[in-house]
């Protein structure tokens, strides 16, 4: 048979599927049925099944945490504080570098870090104490990654200093590395709230108590006490700081009766994520 009459020829599940034939139709009624086939489920029962399983659960995980991944964790450490912990996952480091991390840290979930060496012996990446990095976030650390204390960081979020290939086409297209001077640290002050799937670029500067908005892309500087939100990142909002950090607080907006020579401060309210 040729391939042409092959492919005119319907497929057994094809002809399941739309034929009128009764025998194909019971075959449609029986998938149904088993589709949508469920027990009963007397709270008597299952109950005690659902705390079964979930003592079961944390037994695993904890197993998991304070015997594989937390010690692993702890070994690619250059230096570790103490009451440091991890989730059950394994944080994929790759290359080598000086990784410092304070006390108390937390990382709750996949963590990614990726050391390029090619810019300086031992590329670094600090976090300090009591600072959290949620699930699934990507660091990637080519001189300079410096994250300070009490830092919240939500889940997908990526930290690069590098942008891990050359901005000329041909030198990309050679697999050549990245410009040296387009390799920028990049540092996160204290108190800082960063959102889920932000992206934080070469050389940003990340104030004190500022708070990244979700879905963020960060190249530049943020000003303290100020929330940012964007791409790029622009200022949207201002915070109190304490009262023994005023001096970090943010310049406002001057009001309309302002005279003619302030009218440069929205543009630098609009560059407060920038520079």
């Amino acid at each position: 048979m040729s391939n042409q009459n092959k492919a005119a020829t319907p497929s057994m599940r094809h002809w399941v599927a739309t034929s009128p034939h009764p025998l194909a139709a019971a075959v449609r009624n029986v998938r149904r049925g088993v589709h949508g086939f469920t027990l009963p489920a007397p709270r008597v029962l299952v109950l005690p099944y659902l705390w079964l399983f979930l003592a079961c659960r944390s037994a695993i995980f904890f197993v998991r945490r304070t015997l594989v991944a937390e010690p692993l964790f702890k070994a690619y450490c250059t230096r570790v504080g103490k009451g440091v912990t991890t989730g059950i996952y394994v944080p994929w480091v790759q290359g080598k570098g000086d990784l410092l991390v304070g006390d108390h840290v937390r990382i709750s979930g996949k963590l990614s870090i990726n050391f390029a060496a090619r810019f300086v012996k031992r590329p670094c990446l600090e976090i300090g104490d009591h600072s959290d990095l949620a699930h699934d976030c990507r660091l990637v650390v080519g001189k300079s990654v410096k994250i300070g204390r009490h830092v919240e960081i939500a889940g997908g979020v990526t930290i690069r200093d590098s942008g891990g290939h050359p901005a000329d086409p041909a030198r990309r297209a050679a697999g050549a590395p990245p410009d040296e001077a387009d390799v920028k640290p990049i540092v996160i002050h204290d108190n800082v709230w960063i959102g889920s799937q932000v992206l934080i670029l070469p050389g940003s500067d990340i104030g004190e108590g500022s708070i990244v908005s979700a879905h963020s892309v960060v190249s530049g500087t943020v000003a303290p006490y100020t929330v940012v939100a964007g791409n790029p990142a622009r200022r949207i909002g201002t915070l109190t700081p304490p009262p023994d950090r005023a001096h970090l607080a943010p310049a406002t907006k001057p009001s309309p009766a302002a005279k003619p020579e302030a009218s440069a401060a929205p543009a630098a309210d609009g560059a407060a994520a920038t520079g």
